[in-house]
């Protein structure tokens, strides 16, 4: 969902920008609302996006009409300005941000509940096999029964399983590269066990960088999610790069669209299998077994119970509620990279962070033991990083890592491709 509202955000504001090129097309109005080469100034450009913007957002986040009312009066605009003038910049912006939301409106979202009461919600049917006390099929996701921590509890629901039926940005169909990644390993195989055997084995030797890359990256409820962290990594890069309001607007509309493609590629694939989540599988297999992994905050690596075992994760958090298979960490970081890559012609990043000493959320005050700085040379070894931080932090398994990294760079292309047409006056 973060994805699409990401996407629509930049499309607006795309839209709105391809006004005061000579060249460029929408995505909806194409070329019709293209001002005379005179107009093209930055003020304009600044005008017609920051209007775009606010249109746009305030759809997406009514409750929050306030607060972008503030900020476009902190930029110099009126928020009380309505125009749907073609020739003014800021009816420019109304019109083009309009044209994208009627569209996305209609794209299978279900953003206004329409085609199902309340926002965002399924109207499929999709109903898990497993309930949080019984596992009927070890190969299929089950809903958890988690701490609030309000000291009561919430049974996990699936979230979007619809999400294949949105309409995307350059995919041909939401099935369309799963001949290129293999089916997750089924139970009683010997794959799967190996799988289950790998994630304790991560568990039980967790250190000080394993802990930092596994909470720097998890992006869980409240943050910006996978894919606003690859926009604050396209924000590093313009700076970096001293980008012009042109640079931007192109970089930020190509990066948000591939990766709201990535999710819906990724959230075909979770509905597909519908597979488990390691907490399940370890919990399964070596239910009245000891084994040897992190015993929970504070306690380190230790002999726990099988059926007792926990994800290196905040208690209220234990795994997110949607099944395992790909990993959408890994697509969206894989996509956002190789966007970046493709927008910059390098592979060069520079990026780093540095997670201080006992800032952990898992183990406040006891993780890292250390400041640990995390660098990426590549945008490659970034979105590597993130995929591995799942494993990490019991999340995911290897394959439903590795095998979401090689559609990345596949679903990244094609939107780049798309992306390029667009910027080049080319409608289709």
């Amino acid at each position: 969902m973060v994805a699409r509202m990401l996407a629509i955000t930049h499309t607006c504001i795309y839209d709105a920008w391809s006004a005061y090129d000579g060249i460029a097309v929408g995505t909806q109005l194409r070329g019709k609302l293209r001002r005379p080469s005179a107009e093209r100034t930055d003020a304009n450009k600044k005008e017609a996006l920051s209007y775009a913007a606010h249109t746009c957002l305030k759809d997406l986040f009514p409750s929050q009409t306030e607060y972008f009312d503030a900020i476009l009066s902190g930029l110099g605009f009126d928020p009380g300005n309505n125009s749907a003038d073609p020739a003014s910049p800021a009816g420019i912006g109304h019109l083009a941000a309009r044209a994208v939301i009627r569209f996305r409106h209609a794209d299978g979202s279900n953003q206004l509940g329409d085609m199902n009461p309340g926002a965002y919600s399924d109207y499929t049917g999709y109903a898990p096999v497993n309930t949080p006390d019984q596992i009927n099929d070890p190969n299929r996701w089950q809903p958890l029964r988690v701490p609030d921590g309000k000291g009561g509890f919430i049974v996990q629901k699936f979230i979007a399983p619809h999400w294949e039926k949105v309409v995307p940005f350059a995919l041909v169909s939401a099935d369309q590269f799963d001949a290129d990644v293999a089916p997750p390993a089924m139970f009683p195989s010997q794959e799967y066990r190996k799988q289950v055997r790998q994630i304790i084995d991560y568990s039980a030797k967790l250190t000080d960088e394993h802990k930092a890359i596994a909470e720097y990256w998890a992006d869980g409820p409240a943050s910006e999610t996978p894919p606003g962290h690859w926009g604050l990594f396209a924000q590093f890069v313009s700076a970096r790069d001293s980008h012009n309001i042109d640079q931007d607007t192109k970089m930020f509309f190509a990066l948000h669209n591939a990766i709201f493609d990535a999710g819906i590629v990724s959230w075909h694939l979770k509905r597909n299998y519908d597979y488990v989540r390691p907490i399940t599988a370890v919990r399964f297999l070596r239910q009245g077994k000891m084994i040897r992994a992190w015993g929970g905050p504070g306690k380190g690596t230790m002999v726990i119970k099988g059926e007792d075992w926990n994800p290196y994760q905040p208690a209220t958090f234990p795994t997110p509620p949607f099944p395992e298979y790909s990993s959408g960490h890994s697509v969206f970081s894989r996509t956002g990279a190789e966007i970046l890559r493709m927008f910059t012609s390098n592979e060069s990043f520079g990026g780093s962070v540095t997670v201080r000493a006992g800032s952990s959320l898992v183990e406040p005050g006891l993780a890292p033991s250390k400041d640990v700085t995390l660098s990426w040379p590549t945008f490659k070894d970034a979105a590597d990083q993130a995929g591995l931080s799942r494993r990490y932090g019991g999340i995911h398994f290897n394959d439903g890592d590795e095998n979401a990294r090689v559609l990345g760079p596949q679903i990244a292309e094609q939107a780049w491709e798309k992306a390029q047409k667009l910027f080049a006056g080319k409608a289709r």
